[in-house]
């Protein structure tokens, strides 16, 4: 199937394909455990379904793999979830009156399905319409990389980056499609190692039909240098 008509396809779903707020179920109390607390509870719950699984934890490979998990969940594969390490999104003035849609496309995606905890990994692209301001184009990676970095479904994922960006831009006219892979599809249950998801998002001028044709047209360009 074709990247247009995947998307269509994906579209005709309906909005109640969302499941899910586009807020990150986050309980009040997720700061209180400072992050080597937590690490430290992890590691022994990580223990305890290792040794419940019947691994010896004596083994050289196996005894410090419960700390390296619990590292690993806290300081980066979940590290979105601390607004700490939002990136700070400074704008400038457009001072060159760049007028059309500036479009970084390939962003890649590493995420974690909140239902299996198995990996997403795909690309992102994302467009806005600058509306005086414009944002460092790194910037856009590191937004795309923060929300990532946390539990997510792909459809919250995309939501966030753009409401993101229509803030940090002061502006409706941001969109985002996601191309991704996830492994609870790829590796598990149904096992289809050859299907992908894709998920878009369009805000203000991007939901005019010419528009997201334009947006959509520059996906498919041939970018490899």
């Amino acid at each position: 199937m074709k990247f247009d008509e995947k998307l269509e396809e994906f579209e005709s779903l309906g909005d109640n394909h969302v499941g899910t707020s586009s807020n990150t179920p986050m309980r009040q109390d997720a700061f209180k455990l400072t992050n080597e607390e937590k690490i430290d509870i992890i590691k022994d719950d990580v223990q305890h379904i290792m040794e419940t699984l019947g691994l010896d934890l004596t083994d050289d490979s196996l005894k410090g793999t419960p700390n390296r998990v619990a590292k690993m969940f806290v300081k980066e594969l979940f590290g979105g979830l601390n607004p700490e390490k939002k990136p700070n999104a400074s704008t400038f003035e457009n001072k060159y009156q760049y007028g059309e849609m500036l479009v970084e496309k390939n962003i890649t995606v590493y995420s974690t399905c909140e239902h299996h905890l198995l990996p997403i990994v795909g690309k992102a692209h994302v467009a806005y319409i600058s509306n005086g301001t414009v944002v460092g184009l790194s910037k856009m990676n590191r937004i795309v990389d923060y929300f990532a970095k946390r539990p997510q479904v792909q459809e919250r994922l995309t939501i966030q980056i753009v409401k993101e960006l229509q803030e940090v831009l002061n502006t409706q006219d941001v969109a985002c499609v996601i191309d991704a892979k996830h492994l609870c599809v790829n590796s598990r249950g149904i096992r289809d190692t050859e299907s992908s998801t894709i998920t878009s998002e369009f805000g203000g001028k991007f939901k005019e039909k010419e528009t997201k044709r334009e947006f959509l047209d520059y996906i498919k360009l041939d970018t490899s240098f």
